[in-house]
C-alpha cells in the first residue's frame, strides 16, 4: 500500500478536526448574527448529532455497495456543498436543517476513513496517528476561525472550509484504490448490515465503551475550566492554559503511546489496558492531591492516557465481527460515541449545577471505572474472535 492514500486520510482528518474546533469560536458570532439565544442555537447541536448518527449507521452499507473510494468521496461532496451553502449565510431555519447534512457528511468521513485504515497492516498505529491529526486540526481550528472572523465574518470560515474540502474530495477519487480485498469488496447480506452488526455482542460493547469514553473526554474538556477556577482557585488565564494542556496531552498520547507499546512487544489489547489503568489512576490522584500544580499536571496526563482509547478501539473492530461487517461495526461504534458525548457531559454539568463543581473528578472516576467494566468482557471477546491477516497485523501493531 502506497503512502499517498494514508497521507490523504490524515489530511482529511485534520479538516475534520478543524471543523470540530471552529464551532466554539463561531457560536458567539452566530448568536449575534441570528439574534438567538444559546438554547435556540443549541438546536444545531441536536441536528448535527442526528445527521452523524444516521451516517454512522449507513456508512457500512455505503462502503459495501460503492467501496471506500466512492463512499469517502460521497462524504466529501456532501461536506463541500453544506459548507459552501452555510457560507451564504442562509436563514436560521435553513441553517439548523443544514446541520443534519453537515453531521451526515462528517459521520460518513469519520466512519469510512476509520474503516479504511482498520483493514491495513499496522492498523493500531495508523489509527492512533489518524486521531492524532484530528487533535491537531481541533487545536488549529479556534485561532484560524478567530482570525478569519476578525477580518471578515463567520460565513467566511465556512467558505474556507468548503474550499479546502474540494481538493481533498478530488483526492479520494484519484488516490484511493478502485478495487481491493478489504471489507468494501465483500457483498452485503440481504438482512441489512447495520442490523446484523447490532446483534454482535462485541460490537455493542465497543459502542458502549466509546459512549463512556467520549462522554468522559468531552465532560472534562467542557467543565474542567470551571473546576480549576472554582475548586482549585486558578486564574482564568492559567485555567485556559491547563485546558489547552489537556487537549495537547490527548493529541500527544495518540502519537506517542502506540509506538512505545509496540516496542515493548505488547498488543493493541495491552495498549488498551495501559490506557484505561492510566485514566483511572491519574483521575484518582488528581482528585486526592491538593493544589493547582497537581490539577494542571493531572489534566495533561489524563489527556495523554485518554487519547489512544478511541482509535485503538477502532483498530480492534476487525476482531469484533466478521470482515464484511467491519464498516458497519465502526459506524455503530461512532454512533455510540455521539450519544455518550451528548448525554454524559450534560449529566456532569447537571450534577455540578446542583452539588458543586467538586463533583467533576469523582464523576470522571466513576466513568473511568465503568470503562473497565465494559472493557473486560470486550477484551475476552476480541481475544477469541477469528482474525483475518490484516486484523492480526492490527493486533500486533
Amino acid at each position: 500500500m502506497g503512502r499517498a492514500p494514508i497521507a490523504l486520510t490524515y489530511a482529511a482528518f485534520v479538516l475534520v478536526g478543524v471543523n470540530a474546533g471552529v464551532n466554539g469560536a463561531l457560536l458567539a458570532a452566530q448568536m449575534d448574527d441570528y439574534a438567538v439565544s444559546r438554547t435556540t442555537l443549541g438546536l444545531t447541536f441536536f441536528a448535527g448529532s442526528a445527521g452523524f448518527v444516521l451516517a454512522s449507521l449507513n456508512a457500512g452499507a455505503l462502503v459495501h455497495r460503492f467501496g471506500i473510494r466512492l463512499a469517502a468521496a460521497t462524504g466529501g461532496i456532501v461536506y463541500v456543498l453544506t459548507a459552501l451553502y452555510a457560507g451564504t449565510r442562509p436563514a436560521f431555519i435553513a441553517f439548523v436543517v443544514l446541520q443534519i447534512a453537515s453531521g451526515y457528511a462528517v459521520g460518513i468521513l469519520e466512519s469510512v476513513l476509520n474503516a479504511y485504515l482498520s483493514d491495513l497492516p499496522n492498523a493500531t498505529t495508523l489509527l492512533n496517528r489518524l486521531h492524532g491529526f484530528f487533535g491537531i486540526g481541533a487545536l488549529l481550528g479556534p485561532p484560524v476561525a478567530t482570525r478569519i472572523i476578525a477580518d471578515a465574518s463567520w460565513p467566511a470560515v465556512m467558505l474556507v472550509l468548503g474550499a479546502v474540502a474540494i481538493p481533498l474530495t478530488a483526492g479520494f477519487l484519484i488516490v484511493y484504490p478502485r478495487t481491493g480485498s478489504g471489507p468494501a469488496m465483500v457483498k452485503p447480506s440481504s438482512g441489512g448490515l447495520a442490523r446484523v452488526a447490532l446483534r454482535q455482542p462485541a460490537v455493542l460493547l465497543g459502542a458502549a465503551l466509546l459512549a463512556v469514553y467520549v462522554g468522559l473526554e468531552l465532560g472534562m474538556g467542557n467543565w474542567s475550566f470551571g473546576y480549576l477556577v472554582e475548586e482549585r482557585h486558578q486564574t482564568e488565564i492559567f485555567a485556559g492554559y491547563a485546558v489547552s494542556g489537556y487537549w495537547f496531552g490527548l493529541t500527544a498520547g495518540r502519537f506517542l503511546l502506540s509506538p512505545i507499546v509496540t516496542r515493548l512487544g505488547l498488543t493493541a489489547v495491552g495498549l488498551m489496558h495501559i490506557c484505561l489503568a492510566g485514566v483511572t489512576v491519574v483521575t484518582a490522584l488528581t482528585w486526592i492531591l491538593p493544589g493547582k500544580a497537581a490539577a494542571t499536571a493531572g489534566l495533561m496526563l489524563l489527556g495523554f492516557f485518554l487519547g489512544p482509547i478511541f482509535p485503538t478501539a477502532m483498530a480492534l473492530a476487525p476482531r469484533m465481527t466478521t470482515t464484511r461487517l467491519v464498516p458497519s461495526a465502526i459506524g455503530i461504534m461512532n454512533a455510540g460515541s455521539v450519544v455518550g458525548g451528548s448525554a454524559l457531559p450534560w449529566l456532569a454539568g447537571a450534577i455540578a449545577e446542583s452539588a458543586g463543581m467538586w463533583t467533576l473528578l469523582p464523576f470522571t472516576l466513576v466513568l473511568g471505572l465503568l470503562q473497565h467494566v465494559i472493557w473486560w468482557p470486550m477484551a475476552r471477546r476480541v481475544g477469541t474472535e477469528p482474525q483475518s491477516r490484516s486484523s492480526d497485523s492490527a493486533a500486533h501493531a
